[in-house]
C-alpha cells in the first residue's frame, strides 16, 4: 500500500459549496503567511536562521538534526533557472527523508524585507532557501512554528507535500 492509498482512505470533510471552501483554503493561507513571517523574524532574532542554498545544504550535511523548517523560495524569473531547481529537487528529498517540514514562497521581496536583504559585507543574501535550526530542541518552543508544522500536515493529507505560502503585506 502506497502513501497515497493510505491518505486517500482517510475521511476528508465535505463542504457544501466550493465558495466556502476557498474562503477557508485562502483563511488557512493567511494564518500560514503570518506564522512563517513571525517565525523567520523570532528565529532571525534567535541567531537560528540559516539563507542561501549551499550554506544550507552544507548545514543539512553536517547537522540534519537541527534543521527544524525550510522555506525555498524563487520569483518568476527563477523558475527557468535549471540549477536552482535541481538544487530545490535534492533539498526537498533531504527533507522528506528527515522529517523536515517544507514550504515554498513565490516572493523573494517580501522575504528581504522580512529578514534582511544583504550581509555585513554588502553582497546581496542569497534567500532563495533558509532553514530554521533548533540546536536544542527543549531550549525553544515558538508557536508559530508549531502552526507551520500543522499546515504542512494538513497540505500533506490532501497530497500538497510542498505547499506554497503567500507572505503579508
Amino acid at each position: 500500500m502506497t502513501l497515497e492509498e493510505i491518505h486517500g482512505q482517510e475521511t476528508m470533510p465535505e463542504t457544501s459549496d466550493s465558495s466556502s471552501s476557498s474562503a477557508a483554503t485562502g483563511n488557512r493561507m493567511q494564518k500560514a503567511g503570518k506564522a512563517l513571517q513571525e517565525l523567520l523574524v523570532s528565529s532571525q532574532r534567535r541567531g537560528c536562521l540559516t539563507a542561501g542554498v549551499y550554506e544550507s545544504a552544507k548545514l543539512m550535511n553536517v547537522d540534519p538534526d537541527t534543521v527544524a523548517f525550510c522555506v525555498l523560495a524563487a520569483d518568476e524569473e527563477d523558475e527557468g533557472d535549471i540549477a536552482l531547481q535541481i538544487h530545490f529537487t535534492l533539498i526537498q528529498a533531504f527533507c522528506c527523508e528527515n522529517d523536515i517540514d517544507i514550504v515554498r514562497v513565490n516572493d523573494i521581496q517580501k522575504l528581504a524585507a522580512i529578514v534582511g536583504a544583504s550581509e555585513e559585507a554588502g553582497e546581496p543574501r542569497d534567500l532563495h532557501c533558509i532553514l530554521i535550526t533548533n540546536p536544542n530542541e527543549d531550549s525553544w518552543k515558538d508557536p508559530a512554528l508549531d502552526k507551520l508544522n500543522l499546515f504542512c500536515e494538513e497540505s500533506r493529507n490532501v497530497n500538497d507535500w510542498v505547499p506554497s505560502i503567500t507572505l503579508p503585506e
